[in-house]
């Protein structure tokens, strides 16, 4: 089931903590992709770790449009997905992902992801490190600024997936790679507890920063 609008318009800690477990599905040639979503960030515009902190501009427009626009921007040169939340300037990163199958979005579509997301030396990427990333996600179900930025989802192209998944504990932590005195203390990144040896960095084998475990 297609997460509706409405689930966006909450505040983007608990849109960042309620994404954990759904499905980002994406429809390339005929097939539809999928990964499950592991990990995210949440931001706000008064704080001075958010894009939109920056003042607005058309390129950042997506993030003062309402709840569930879709904004992307490119990091070191690639595709990053984000949505925003309740409250102009406020949204939530997509981080982190992990490859998802069932009869929509079978097995045989590893074989596209892959494809799609080579590793360095061309070889096939693994598929614990296919979504291991913000821009390897998008790369790996081929989701690009130049179609989706500013958009609303299409559940005939391009949505995040309700699918019922079970995430039994949280992990609650400050984001990754916010520089000092931009607010890089605030604990505003979630993992799913289940598949922290998948995300970006796992926050468990860290000594810094400390982090929260949070129930569902």
């Amino acid at each position: 089931m297609m997460l509706e609008q409405s689930f966006f318009d909450r505040d983007p800690c608990k849109v960042a903590r309620a994404l954990l477990g759904k499905v980002i599905r994406k429809r390339y040639q005929g097939r539809w992709l999928a990964a499950r979503i592991i990990e995210t960030e949440a931001y706000y515009l008064n704080e001075k770790g958010s894009h939109s902190s920056l003042g607005f501009t058309e390129k950042r427009k997506a993030l003062f449009m309402p709840a569930g626009t879709i904004y992307m921007y490119y990091a070191r040169g690639k595709d990053s997905l984000n949505v925003s939340a309740r409250g102009k300037g406020n949204a939530v990163l997509i981080k982190s992902a992990y490859p998802f199958f069932d009869r929509r979005s079978p097995q045989s579509n590893l074989g596209i992801m892959q494809n799609l997301n080579p590793a360095r030396n061309g070889k096939m990427r693994p598929i614990n490190r296919l979504c291991h990333g913000q821009t390897l996600l998008c790369t790996a179900l081929n989701i690009c600024l130049p179609d989706w930025d500013q958009q609303q989802f299409d559940h005939t192209q391009f949505y995040f997936d309700d699918a019922d998944n079970t995430v039994s504990t949280i992990i609650q932590t400050t984001r990754l790679g916010i520089p000092v005195g931009r607010d890089e203390h605030k604990p505003y990144r979630f993992v799913d507890h289940s598949y922290a040896a998948h995300c970006t960095k796992n926050p468990l084998t860290q000594r810094k920063p400390a982090y929260t475990l949070l129930p569902r």
